[in-house]
């Protein structure tokens, strides 16, 4: 196992960090010192670290990171080797390949994280792609499936479905055997998502289809509305989204880039017997992190083992070029996940 002391010395080791709220110009490469490794952790060795939109909203002073995560150094997701493990650790060993999700400070070249809070990496991933994985499938999973409850046959709406957590939730949806229609802004990211097995793309880019999007939804449905939604978009969307549920249909809300305000009306809602309900892993105690981990290595994992799920990379920026990384993403021109990779 290769155990070290329960008290060690803090490590100084390389990260990005947010020195003031900005754009992307204000992130900058430093020393920070690492917490000595505790006896329920391991130490990885990133290979990878992926970008989220929670990561511009941290640079911007709009999200602060919740306790515990480092204050400074952005990043939710990574990929890497174990290099030890802390005296209470019974299921990684040196040398495993892990990924997984943590509250903050994956723009590192070394991670300490709860042991139970790691995942392995598929055996058909390489490193620098599992770092495009955590994220984006654990939050399409949980929401989709183990909040929306989403069964094989019925009809999952995505919205943002080229982000990256919509091409998880498309991949996940077609894998369990449900119908899955996505929206987005751009003709192109559905013409890319369709390759990943989406049959029903909406555009909702324009002023001239905006208003008809509900409607192609539930045309795509067969008339009968969706059962689960997963919203990536929030406000702006919210109006158009009450139009094409189902009866009992189940609305989860990931994301609210379009506005964090809504009017909708709430008889209709209750007419329809739906449930809406907002999510966000970030928060949630080690416990819960824990519980998502364990479950979605085995229940899911061996979709990535067999390649019928896949992560979805458009481009791998090295760390020292993290800004432009950052301008990328908030340019919306990414298709699936942006990663910054570490050197080995």
């Amino acid at each position: 196992m290769n155990h070290v002391p329960d008290s060690p010395a803090a490590l100084d080791i390389q990260a990005i960090c947010i020195p003031e709220p900005g754009g992307p110009e204000v992130l900058a490469f430093t020393r920070v010192q690492l917490p000595p490794l505790l006896p329920d952790q391991v130490r990885v060795r990133v290979r990878a670290s992926g970008l989220n939109r929670a990561d511009l909203l941290e640079r911007r002073g709009g999200y602060a990171p919740p306790p515990g995560a480092p204050p400074r150094v952005p990043g939710l997701e990574y990929a890497g080797v174990v290099e030890a493990v802390g005296s209470a650790c019974t299921l990684r060993q040196v040398g495993d390949r892990v990924m997984g999700i943590v509250a903050g400070g994956a723009y590192a070249e070394v991670l300490h994280v709860a042991e139970r809070e790691t995942l392995r990496v598929p055996e058909a991933s390489d490193l620098v792609e599992a770092a495009a994985i955590p994220e984006a499938f654990l939050t399409a999973w949980d929401a989709a499936f183990r909040q929306g409850g989403l069964a094989p046959g019925e009809t999952l709406l995505v919205h943002a479905v080229g982000s990256g957590v919509g091409t998880a939730a498309l991949q996940l949806g077609r894998w369990a055997g449900a119908r899955v229609i996505g929206t987005s802004r751009t003709a192109e990211k559905l013409d890319r998502a369709s390759e990943l097995g989406l049959e029903h793309g909406v555009l909702t880019g324009t002023e001239e289809v905006h208003a008809s999007w509900p409607a192609q939804v539930r045309a795509a449905s067969g008339g009968h509305g969706v059962d689960v939604v997963l919203d990536l978009v929030g406000g702006g969307y919210a109006p158009g989204t009450l139009d094409t549920l189902a009866p009992g249909a189940r609305w989860i809300v990931v994301g609210v880039p379009s506005g964090r305000e809504a009017s909708l009306d709430l008889r209709r809602l209750m007419a329809l017997r739906a449930g809406l309900r907002g999510t966000m892993l970030r928060s949630r105690a080690p416990e819960e992190k824990a519980d998502l981990a364990r479950g979605f290595e085995a229940t899911v994992m061996h979709g990535f083992d067999r390649g019928a799920l896949r992560p979805v990379v458009d481009r791998v920026f090295p760390a020292e070029e993290v800004v432009e990384a950052h301008r990328l993403m908030e340019s919306n021109r990414n298709f699936g996940k942006i990663l910054l990779t570490w050197p080995s």
